[in-house]
């Protein structure tokens, strides 16, 4: 484990190359003969085609177990942080446990203003005036400049989370990014995470066990009804249903 605030910087192949490899991948990867690959056999996918410090972990320290699967290949792979200023306490705690535990470099990703700064410019709590403004420049544009080294990032989106991504592939060209997608844990659900958390004694956060199945900063994230939507209490009361970061 090691721990550093700066991401890295490959030298990145071409993006029609790079997108070649993610149709190819995604192809290959949903025809295997016993159906659809497994989240191990998506890493070992990533890891025949790009080497080590070309590939990115997105993890909001919800749980660890992203990082736990992808590092079994990849040890030492950079685990992306968005540190929006806004987290729960758990959250950053569960940080420096996953820190701790994994064989991950962790990279914390900053906004390039501080809360305090971006109150001065824009007034307070503008994540409850403008939220896609205020996701824009905590999350998306931070995330945009931290991948721009990365040939390939993971994400831990699943299809039962939410309607909206009800179709999540296992590998795409992330055109926005220009970079290769990576999901995993697509066909996973969330008492899958939770029985691999305790077989592996993987870190997750506090607040899952506490009626927040889906964990975001903490002034835009609500506690969810048992039975309700897991993405019910992102943004409660507003149309907002995605930060940004996988449109």
């Amino acid at each position: 484990m090691t721990v550093s605030l700066a991401p890295r910087t490959a030298v990145k192949r071409p993006a029609d190359e790079l997108r070649e490899i993610a149709e190819r991948g995604e192809a290959e990867l949903r025809s295997l003969a016993d159906g659809e690959a497994s989240a191990y056999e998506v890493v070992a996918w990533v890891e025949r085609n790009f080497s080590s410090d070309a590939a990115a972990v997105a993890c909001s320290m919800a749980d660890a177990v992203l990082p736990h699967v992808v590092a079994q290949s990849l040890p030492g792979v950079d685990v992306l942080f968005l540190d929006t200023g806004y987290h729960f306490a758990k959250t950053y705690e569960t940080r420096e446990l996953v820190a701790d535990a994994l064989d991950v470099r962790i990279v914390d990703v900053l906004p390039d203003q501080t809360v305090a700064e971006q109150d001065a410019e824009f007034g307070a709590e503008l994540f409850s005036r403008d939220p896609n403004l205020c996701c824009a420049r905590r999350k998306v544009a931070p995330l945009q400049d931290a991948l721009s080294g990365y040939e390939v990032w993971f994400t831990g989106v699943r299809r039962d989370e939410a309607p909206t991504r009800t179709n999540t592939p296992l590998v795409t060209w992330d055109d926005r990014n220009g970079l290769v997608k990576v999901n995993p844990l697509a066909a996973w659900r969330f008492d899958d995470l939770i029985d691999h958390s305790a077989a592996f004694g993987v870190p997750v956060n506090d607040l899952l066990s506490q009626g927040y199945p889906s964990i975001g900063c903490e002034p835009c994230t609500k506690r969810v009804a048992p039975g309700e939507d897991p993405r019910s209490g992102r943004w409660a009361g507003l149309s907002k249903t995605e930060c940004g970061l996988h449109l």
